[in-house]
């Protein structure tokens, strides 16, 4: 399990936006804007969505295809950035549901209640970033 340089830790706590990468069934890349959640005891990356979303249809059609969807997200702040590489699923659990959201509310702020929402989890299993925030 990867776990994050104390500088990394803080940077992916403090409110930022991302983008998360995931591929197209024809293999192009599809980025979008996206706000997320770390879990340092699990070593995961939590992204709150709404079900049927181009993004969720690349990482079900991946797995579907290829066994696994692989994605990156990326945190940027000026000269700062961290890189979140890893293996993406799906969850539609709604016990998990509730939980992204009462992280998310920490981070950013409280969403609104919405039967479509689902979680996307990346397994994180490289961090590039920051020559600073690496050592």
């Amino acid at each position: 399990m990867i776990h994050l340089t104390p500088e990394q830790h803080v940077f992916v706590t403090e409110r930022h936006l991302a983008t998360l990468a995931t591929s197209r069934p024809d293999g192009t890349p599809h980025v979008v804007p996206v706000g997320f959640t770390w879990d340092p005891d699990a070593g995961l990356l939590r992204i709150t969505t709404r079900d049927a979303s181009a993004k969720v249809r690349n990482i079900e059609a991946a797995r579907e295809r290829l066994g696994v969807a692989h994605g990156a997200v990326c945190q940027v702040d000026g000269g700062r950035w961290l890189t979140l590489e890893g293996t993406l699923t799906v969850s539609r659990d709604p016990e998990e549901v509730t939980d992204a959201m009462r992280r998310y509310a920490l981070r950013y702020r409280q969403l609104e209640h919405d039967p479509r929402r689902i979680v996307l989890r990346l397994a994180v299993t490289r961090v590039m970033g920051s020559d600073y925030m690496t050592r």
